[in-house]
């Protein structure tokens, strides 16, 4: 499978993953744990059904030190026992706010109130804005059909 364009490649592509990616580093700073971060990222993307960054992510992960019996039940996380409830709750809000289309409420007051008892507000900023940023990264490598497998922990820098 070839994508439709080199995305990654392309200059106007370059200075939009620009602010994407500076966007994405202000939000991974905040003090979230990083396995929280990539837990969220995994599974927006598998919503999604963006294989490129459902490789990207649990690679990334693993790399840095995510279990694999943690990286295979992500997508059944609900009857996971492997998950904190903080983690859980990043979860709960990741789905949520992946599905809005799904969801005539989108994300519920119970979801928000759970993520509110694990995360301070700068957290919570930085979950939502993680959640915005990976769904913006699926819908470019869904659209462009960037296929899945090669990645290399770090490849991006």
């Amino acid at each position: 499978m070839n994508s439709r364009l080199n995305y990654f490649g392309n200059p106007l592509a370059g200075k939009i993953l620009k602010h994407i990616n500076s966007a994405a580093k202000v939000a991974s700073e905040a003090g979230v744990p990083v396995a929280t971060q990539e837990l969220v990222k995994i599974r927006a993307s598998q919503i999604n059904g963006c294989g490129f960054c459902t490789d990207m992510h649990t690679k990334d992960a693993a790399a840095a030190g995510e279990t694999q019996i943690r990286l295979n039940l992500v997508a059944a996380w609900r009857e996971a026992t492997v998950y904190t409830e903080a983690e859980r709750a990043a979860l709960e809000l990741s789905e949520q706010g992946t599905r809005l289309a799904d969801a005539s409420g989108g994300v519920t007051d119970e979801a928000w109130a759970n993520a509110v008892k694990h995360y301070d507000e700068d957290q919570l900023v930085a979950l939502i804005s993680l959640i915005a940023v990976i769904n913006a990264y699926n819908r470019i490598n869904v659209i462009n059909q960037q296929p899945a497998g090669s990645y290399q922990p770090g490849q991006f820098g």
